[in-house]
Order: C-alpha cells, then sequence, then structure tokens
C-alpha cells in the first residue's frame, strides 16, 4: 500500500514528474517486485502449512529475488548521482539528468541485474542434492540453495560472492563517494542555512540505502562466514533483508519529502471532505 501510494502521487502529479522521483518510483517498484516474489511462498507456509517448493520454481523464485535486490542498489546509486548533481552542479542539474539520460540509466541497472544473474540458475541445474534439502528461510536465496548441495560447489560460492562484489560492492563505493563530494561541496557553502537545507534533502535517501545494505551485510555474512550460527538468527535475517526495506522505504520518503507528504495530505483531505459531505 506505500509504495502503491507513492507511484499513484508520482504518475498524477506533474510537478513530481522529475528524474528524482522517477527513480524513487523504480525504487517502489523493485519494493513491490521483491514482495510479489516472496509473498507466494510465505503465504503458502504459513496459511496452508506448504513446506515444499518445486526445483525450478525455487530457481525461478531465487533470480526474480536477486534481480530486484540489485535492481534497487542499481537505483540506489542513480539517486545519489541525482543528489550529487542537484547540490554540486545545479546549473546543469535538467541538462545532465534529462528524461533520455534518466530513462539510459534506468534501463543500464536493469539489464545489469538481468545479465550477471543468468549464470546463476544454470550452474545450480549441475548440482547434486541428496537429502534433507531443507532452506533456512520461506524462499529461496541463491547462498541457501548451494549450501544443500552434496557436489562441489565452489564455483558457485566463487561466482556469488563475484556477483556482490560487482554489483552491490562497487555501487556501496560509488555512492560512498558521491556522498563525499556531496559534502565537500557542502561545506563550501557559506550560509549555515543552505548547509542545513541542502543535507537534508539526502536524508531520506541516507536512510533507504541504510535499510538496504545493512540487512544485506548481515545475510551475506551469515550464510556465507557464520556457519554455525543459530537457525532462528539466519530466519530473523531473512525477513528483515527482503520485507523490512520496502516497508519503511515508503515512510521515510513519505515523511521527507514535502511534495509527496503534501500530495498524500491533499487527497487525504479531499476524501474526508466529500465523506463528510455525503
Amino acid at each position: 500500500m506505500g509504495n502503491s501510494t507513492i507511484l499513484t502521487a508520482i504518475w498524477m502529479e506533474e510537478t513530481l514528474h522529475e528524474p528524482m522521483y522517477f527513480f524513487l518510483s523504480m525504487l517502489a517498484i523493485s519494493d513491490l517486485g521483491l514482495c510479489a516474489t516472496t509473498l507466494p511462498t510465505i503465504l503458502k507456509l504459513f496459511w496452508f502449512n506448504d513446506h515444499e517448493i518445486d526445483f525450478d520454481v525455487c530457481l525461478v523464485q531465487m533470480y526474480f529475488i536477486h534481480i530486484f535486490s540489485m535492481m534497487e542498489s542499481g537505483i540506489l546509486l542513480s539517486m545519489a548521482f541525482d543528489r550529487y548533481i542537484a547540490i554540486s552542479n545545479p546549473l546543469r542539474y535538467t541538462a545532465i539528468l534529462n528524461s533520455t539520460s534518466t530513462v539510459k540509466i534506468s534501463m543500464g541497472f536493469v539489464s545489469r541485474a538481468i545479465i550477471v544473474l543468468i549464470p546463476a540458475p544454470v550452474l545450480i541445474k549441475q548440482l547434486k542434492f541428496c537429502e534433507a534439502n531443507v532452506l533456512s528461510h520461506s524462499y529461496c536465496l541463491h547462498p541457501d540453495i548451494i549450501r544443500l548441495s552434496c557436489s562441489d560447489h565452489h564455483i558457485n560460492n566463487f561466482l556469488g560472492l563475484t556477483v556482490i562484489i560487482i554489483t552491490f560492492g562497487v555501487d556501496s563505493v560509488l555512492i560512498l563517494l558521491s556522498y563525499v563530494k556531496i559534502l565537500t561541496t557542502v561545506l563550501g557553502i557559506a550560509s549555515q542555512k543552505e548547509r542545513v537545507k541542502a543535507l537534508n534533502t539526502c536524508v531520506s535517501h541516507i536512510c533507504a540505502v541504510l535499510l538496504v545494505y545493512i540487512p544485506l551485510l548481515g545475510v551475506s555474512i551469515i550464510h556465507r562466514f557464520v556457519k554455525h550460527a543459530p537457525p532462528m538468527v539466519q530466519v530473523i535475517m531473512g525477513y528483515v533483508y527482503l520485507l523490512v526495506p520496502p516497508v519503511l522505504n515508503p515512510v521515510v520518503y513519505c515523511i521527507q519529502t514535502h511534495e509527496i507528504h503534501m500530495k498524500n495530505s491533499h487527497e487525504f483531505d479531499c476524501k474526508i471532505f466529500k465523506a463528510r459531505r455525503n
């Protein structure tokens, strides 16, 4: 509901048809994609007590879960670039981030996620699985599946680590560099009021980055380095990784982004007025 509200507000309000809000709508779409991908197996497990999933269906779910996660990372990098241009070079903002370049950037991180993940299910199909194929989560993740293999899966481990480094790793470094440049520019502003105003435009994006990268880091560390972690820790981190960002991202952006907040408040007031009038 929260992500759908953001998409509706951006779609209906022409003043929000800007690169920043286009990237925000892409973030909402990726959050919706994560929920739509994971929800079927979660509901099947908790509503119908059905603990089984077909191997091929599991691979498809795994593929799309990781695609939407990588899309989120690419979107957050794009939003960091948007904030960097808006603060460091505002006069050229519309020339650099026009509708054409925005679409190209979006197609770039979507294509990257699709292409780099193609080898993952192909290599998993070559593995042998014996007995006790019990997943750690209510959905399928790459490190969780290969952990169950009774054949050599070093190539799969190497592939997973490589994909994380060239996507989430590179993105996080570039986001950090963007904020170093932003901070350098902001500190050069003479007025303290203007410095606070400039930094305030980055608060919601920083929160979104932390909401995505901290759970991701936690899940990756548990699966790859903490082999004997209690099962409950893996379960909790898995749900935090996939369900917390889609829930909190709309809350953060609706509170911090004045234009979206005003748009939603206006629609809410109109509905109350019509209800009273009737």
